[in-house]
């Protein structure tokens, strides 16, 4: 079960990966043919429902053309 910590950090990291997508003007539909992953995992992703694992972490920053420290760091 996820903490309360927990889930503040993944709704963060979330937030994160949608504004990088955003940025970059992909649609989810791109991101997603783009690393393989269904584009309502995506969506979740970005509103923090959903734990990933390194290779969807890897996916993503190849999908999204940045690097992992880069998609990792949701602080800023």
């Amino acid at each position: 079960m996820l903490s309360s910590a927990d889930k503040k950090n993944l709704k963060r990291f979330g937030e994160h990966v949608a504004s990088i997508r955003r940025k970059k003007k992909l649609s989810l539909r791109q991101v997603s043919y783009a690393c393989d992953i269904d584009n309502s995992k995506i969506s979740k992703i970005e509103k923090g429902r959903v734990n990933v694992t390194l290779t969807t972490l890897l996916q993503l920053a190849e999908a999204l053309e940045v690097s992992l420290p880069e998609l990792m760091d949701y602080t800023l």
